[in-house]
């Protein structure tokens, strides 16, 4: 059997930079991510606005058991 070494010197050659090609674009990708995403997407906002996970007790619900149907009545009331 007859090895080429002109062969399996190229083969080695385009898997080694496509390894690197394919590292450089991730890293790339990384570098894009972090550059887009907000630095704290969960701070407290700011103004009149409020976290919509936090529970507030309304003026018009008096009670703490407010059903949840009293609840969505009320959401849609306010056509938040």
């Amino acid at each position: 059997m007859i090895f080429s070494y002109r062969k399996w010197l190229t083969r080695l050659r385009f898997i080694v930079l496509f390894m690197a090609l394919t590292i450089l674009l991730y890293q790339v990708m990384v570098v894009l991510t972090g550059w887009i995403q907000p630095t704290n997407k969960y701070k407290t906002p700011a103004g009149k606005s409020v976290k919509v996970f936090q529970q507030h007790q309304h003026a018009l619900v008096q009670d703490t058991g407010a059903s949840m149907s009293d609840r969505l009545r009320l959401f849609y009331w306010y056509g938040e």
